[in-house]
């Protein structure tokens, strides 16, 4: 063993001595080689330079993958904790709140990082009190690429990793240490990234350009025969690569080199990204010869895409190297994994490659979550594909998965106040056999309102579904879904928000609800329009916290952030990027009240409900009403129960929920997706006849059940009512 990595008996630690009433925590089990900036070695940034050579293969993940795994192989450790099935039910447990973070929109505590921002023990005390168990940090390693010596900016929000080592840029691994040591005094996790599906162009790319070793074998790339450069295009001065399009896409599949056409392209811009495929310039490589490549990127060219299939399995060690150092070094409790379909790439005889839904997506991610399981920890999935994919990754991979399926719907519940797609797409995940209590319910994060409607796009296009009272094709549905949303939440009725390509809308949570109720103008909200803000606010927060699964919020929603105008990102949106205007930063603990940027230079979102410190002393505020909302959650076992029923209503804009708590009891949840006070019935075959209803936020006994299952409620608008049936 490295002998940095042995503990040898010492005086009392210094977790020990500022948290004496915890449990002696785990000790990590590896430590990667950490390096410093230094001086550069001298010569060319070439492939016959054998000190540029090596010092990428220092700085490469492949090369830490396997420093790491020399430390873990033949361990006993690695044997003491089951890791075969997914947990949902014990991840859930562990960590029934999340609090989703975004490096580079936080502003940070004055001279102090990220990292050492999200460890500030005033912030985890607001977080215990208000609920919260877990923080996700979002990215914070090392991501972009390299050109020569230097490094280059990543190209998608650090989800371009390029490095095991944590960007200096948000603090220090030991930092991000001791940021879980203070989650665990707080009964917390700190959950963290990996990025199975791609890297960014750093040093494990250029080497595999180089044809260096087997990193080649890292990715879906190809080498093309010097006889069929013709069929590449030019790559133009100081790029590295270039988009080929359909044609040279077309010709090179039928050369035998690629699989050609997937089934969709994401993020397709017209001149700018017209197929999955890139080219690269001439290259030397480490032998002298010289080569052009084509490589695979599901998303930016500048993330290029894993092969889990190559004979050397470089890509798997890579990415189960990545995965062991965040938890058995770092200390994290849990993964994200994100992108995590689009794993396997096949070609077949006919029509589009086969990209989404494969087999190799569903084996991989049992490999990855099953390591994360074997060192204790859980994973959860960022799979936005068919409900039948996220059942089939569910059985054997990650431990819960993002609720794509119902994400859409309730934005459209909302916009429309009429519930009748939200019930629809609840019932088909519960039908298909996906349980409520494995998904991640959530409220904003960093990327856009997602409406890809996948389910109905793709799989169950040809399909059946009833709706507004006719048969309507899945292909058809999604459409429609799509047109309202987009007709509702942007353009003249709300410019503030805007279309990111054909996968959703950039947006905040907050201007979600300012456009269904019909602000044109954000600068001329009035007090009466923020408090309505808030009530729907709650209603959206209710609708995820008061069912099963984990509820997963962001400083976005606790801070009440509007979009930033366009005019101030222009830069970053520039090729299509809209998310940008959804990402403003926001300042959870008024660190630092006159900052207009943070650290990272993303400039400030307007927040409509002030930092956490001033909420809490207001209990009108909407952190102090979602407290009351995660103490109901808590106090009955709501994250851990199972859902009964999605029940037909008697108002096209009330949503039930029927729940069975482990206590054996019966709860519901009621809510009004409308601004209009509504005096509804409450009917499900599984309400106790007889039974007495209790308001759960008010302990009063409201009204009992009768002979037909049901009991009238009268809800003000956008309320939500937690009941329990007793006796």
């Amino acid at each position: 063993m490295d002998p940095e990595v042995q503990h040898e008996p010492s005086e009392i630690s210094y977790d020990e001595n500022f948290y004496p009433a915890r449990p002696r925590p785990l000790k990590p089990s590896v430590r990667r080689a950490y390096r410093t900036a230094g001086d550069l070695p001298r010569g060319d940034a070439e492939a016959d330079n054998p000190e540029y050579v090596s010092w990428l293969v220092q700085r490469s993940m492949l090369q830490d993958a396997k420093l790491i795994a020399e430390q873990l192989s033949g361990k006993g450790s690695m044997w003491q904790n089951p890791y075969a099935s997914p947990d949902p039910r014990g991840a859930v447990e562990r960590a029934p709140v999340w609090f989703t973070a975004y490096p580079i929109s936080l502003i940070a505590s004055p001279g102090q990082s990220f990292l050492a921002t999200l460890g500030d023990e005033s912030l985890w005390q607001l977080f215990s009190d208000i609920g919260i168990t877990a923080v996700h940090t979002g990215p914070v390693k090392e991501a972009g690429g390299l050109h020569g010596w230097h490094a280059t900016p990543s190209v998608d929000g650090h989800f371009d990793r390029v490095s095991m080592q944590i960007d200096p840029a948000f603090g220090s691994e030991e930092e991000f240490r001791r940021l879980c040591v203070v989650a665990s005094a707080y009964e917390g996790i700190v959950i963290d990234d990996i990025v199975p599906g791609h890297t960014g162009k750093g040093a494990d790319f250029r080497l595999a350009e180089m044809a260096y070793s087997d990193y080649p074998g890292i990715y879906h790339m190809v080498e093309i025969e010097p006889q069929d450069w013709h069929l590449l295009p030019k790559v133009g001065a100081g790029r590295d690569s270039v988009n080929i399009d359909a044609d040279a896409e077309a010709e090179l599949a039928r050369a035998g080199y690629i699989v050609g056409q997937l089934q969709r392209v994401i993020f397709y811009e017209m001149g700018v990204k017209e197929t999955n495929w890139s080219a690269t310039p001439i290259i030397r490589g480490v032998d002298g010869v010289e080569r052009r490549w084509v490589y695979l990127h599901y998303f930016k060219a500048g993330q290029p895409s894993i092969n889990w299939l190559d004979p050397s399995f470089a890509g798997m060690r890579l990415v189960i190297g990545d995965a062991c150092h965040s938890i058995a070094d770092l200390g994290a409790g849990a993964l994200r994994l994100d992108a995590n379909g689009f794993l396997g790439v096949e070609r077949r005889t006919e029509g589009p490659g086969w990209s989404e839904g494969h087999p190799l997506s569903e084996a991989a991610n049992h490999l990855i979550a099953s390591v994360v399981r074997k060192m204790g920890g859980f994973t959860f999935q960022e799979l936005n594909l068919t409900i039948d994919d996220i059942k089939a990754m569910g059985g054997s991979g990650a431990d819960l998965s993002y609720d794509f399926i119902n994400r859409p719907a309730y934005h459209h519940a909302l916009v429309m106040g009429n519930t009748e797609f939200l019930r629809l797409t609840m019932n088909l995940a519960r039908d298909h056999g996906v349980d409520t209590g494995s998904l991640v319910h959530a409220l904003q994060n960093h990327d856009e309102m997602t409406f890809e409607l996948v389910h109905f796009a793709t799989l169950h296009r040809e399909d059946e579904f009833s709706y507004g009272g006719e048969v309507i094709k899945g292909g058809d549905l999604g459409d429609q879904i799509r047109a309202e949303l987009c007709e509702r939440l942007t353009g003249r009725w709300a410019p503030y928000n805007r279309t990111f390509t054909n996968n959703g809308i950039a947006c905040t949570t907050a201007s979600v609800i300012t456009a269904s109720l019909g602000i044109r103008d954000l600068d001329r909200m009035d007090e009466t329009d923020i408090e309505t803000v808030k009530k729907a606010h709650l209603l959206l927060a209710m609708y995820n916290a008061l069912q099963p699964g984990v509820f997963a919020l962001s400083g976005w929603d606790l801070c009440g952030v509007l979009p930033v105008p366009a005019e101030e990102v222009s830069d970053l949106i520039a090729e299509g990027d809209t998310r940008w205007i959804n990402r403003g930063a926001h300042d959870l603990m008024n660190y630092a009240p006159d900052a207009t940027r943070s650290d990272s230079g993303i400039p400030r979102g307007r927040s409509l409900y002030g930092s956490l410190p001033e909420q809490m002393k207001d209990g009108s505020s909407f952190v102090r009403q979602l407290s009351r909302i995660l103490d109901v959650r808590n106090r009955y076992g709501i994250a851990t129960a199972t859902q009964l029923d999605v029940p037909s209503v008697s108002h096209k804009g009330l949503l039930v929920l029927v729940h069975q708590l482990a206590n054996g009891l019966v709860s519901a949840t009621v809510l009004n997706f409308t601004g209009d006070e509504i005096t509804a019935t409450v009917q499900s075959k599984h309400l106790p006849g007889g039974a007495t209803v209790v308001d759960l936020f008010t302990d009063q006994e409201i009204g009992s059940v009768d002979e037909l299952g049901s009991f009238p409620l009268t809800l003000g608008p956008y309320q939500g009512v937690p009941v329990m049936l007793k006796g």
